[in-house]
């Protein structure tokens, strides 16, 4: 006889407790836990307000950008925090962004390389950096310096208009020898960004960044990349598409930085094109929505429930309950790509879209995290059959990197200040949950 209602399978007794037999198998286990690793040029945004006068007796060209040295760049920080013209300094850089965002989503630890002033004074910009970075991101393999970091400063007058003066300091320095090979021992990830190998010739940072890429590729740990800007990508378009190839499996972009990789304008075609060197690509296209391709195997493919969408590629959302997996682990490869609008049709009002594109790779991470924690502590679950690059679907992916950058966009700063409701669970929770 069928009672009527729902109730609930399981029962634990006393109720407060979890399922004895997972209890059991948790007690005689040791959680192996899990981390990402970035390499960044370390940079702190400096705001200001200030007059045409100030401009001119720094020699700033007014609404454009320009590189400074670092005695006009002190010269010109001393006097705006002596008259008091500071209105913030707030920690920068993409790969910096990505780990604090991917540390507050996930409750996980991060590790940044970089360099760090030596000395630090308290209020100034180093200490800022160190203040605005979670407490879960691990700044203690950072290279020490005698002298600043990076400044950019933004320098804002009475009309409106935006002038930077940006200041490299010594952010460029990071040696091989401070890449310490131990850290890519458990990593989930290396981030990297394209800035790295776009230094001048004498800066140590793109030797280090390519040790550090050496010792990922030894410890079997992904290599994500982030674009950073088209301008990057388009002075040297053959040295970007043959060192994706030979050195990474993720790419991030928005549509921008990807029709100029791709040379196609359609986020979707670009998407499809970055195949050809990549494993998985992630891209941002503004009001438009999130696009995400990358390969699965014909055996494990999984038909979407979801309407299937028009576009360059015909119906091309059609597998997207698939999940990514390396094209060298594939038998069968299978191109597969997934698509999502802008969550709730996006902030009612945007006056930044600074740092979207770093949040929503930084939900990707945390996916990917998630999934190498499961499988080194539950390496026996179905989930764990194939060998795949990430824990969730492409459609499930898509849905959270749009929330995360939905997020981002909402608070006008590019490092969240607190977890999103829904995606509280560390990746010992989602141990658990799964």
């Amino acid at each position: 006889m069928r009672f009527p209602g729902q109730r609930k399978s399981t029962h634990y007794f006393p109720v407060d407790k979890r399922d004895p037999l997972l209890c059991q198998s948790a007690e005689t286990a040791c959680l192996e836990p899990t981390h990402v690793v970035g390499i960044d040029q370390t940079l702190v945004d400096i705001e200001s307000v200030v007059s045409d006068s100030l401009l001119e007796r720094y020699d700033l060209s007014k609404g454009h950008s320009l590189v400074i040295s670092d005695t006009r760049a002190e010269r010109l920080y001393e006097e705006l925090r002596s008259r008091d013209l500071i209105a913030q300094q707030f920690a920068g850089g993409t790969v910096g962004n990505t780990l604090h965002n991917y540390s507050t989503l996930a409750d996980d630890n991060s590790i940044l390389l970089g360099v760090m002033s030596r000395e630090i004074r308290i209020g100034s910009y180093a200490y800022r950096y160190v203040c605005n970075t979670s407490s879960r991101v691990n700044l203690e393999h950072l290279q020490p310096v005698d002298g600043p970091v990076g400044r950019c400063f933004a320098l804002i007058t009475s009309d409106g208009e935006r002038t930077f003066a940006i200041n490299e300091g010594q952010m460029n320095q990071l040696a091989s020898d401070s890449i310490p090979r131990s850290v890519f021992d458990g990593a989930s990830a290396l981030v990297l960004t394209a800035y790295l190998m776009r230094c001048a010739e004498a800066d140590p940072l793109p030797a280090a960044t390519l040790r550090a890429i050496g010792y990922a590729r030894e410890a079997e740990v992904p290599v994500v990349l982030t674009l950073g800007t088209k301008f990057v990508i388009e002075e040297d378009l053959d040295f970007w598409q043959k060192f994706i190839a030979d050195h990474v499996d993720v790419v991030a972009m928005n549509e921008e930085e990807a029709a100029a990789l791709t040379g196609e304008t359609d986020p979707l075609l670009a998407c499809q094109r970055a195949l050809d060197w990549c494993d998985l690509a992630l891209c941002t296209a503004g009001p438009l929505g999130l696009f995400m391709a990358g390969y699965s195997d014909e055996e494990t493919k999984r038909e979407t429930r979801h309407p299937l969408l028009p576009g360059a590629i015909p119906e091309f959302n059609r597998f997207e309950f698939s999940r990514p997996m390396r094209k060298s682990r594939c038998q069968r490869p299978l191109q597969v790509f997934s698509f999502i609008a802008p969550y709730m049709g996006g902030p009612e009002r945007i006056r930044n879209t600074n740092g979207a594109g770093d949040g929503a790779l930084a939900a990707l991470l945390h996916d990917m995290a998630a999934n190498r924690y499961h499988r080194a502590n539950v390496p026996t679950s179905a989930k764990h059959v194939h060998e795949y690059l990430t824990y969730s679907s492409f459609a499930q992916l898509c849905k959270y990197a749009n929330r995360v950058a939905y997020e981002v966009l909402a608070q006008q700063a590019p490092r969240l200040s607190r977890g999103l409701p829904g995606h509280e669970d560390s990746l010992e929770e989602v141990y658990w949950a799964r």
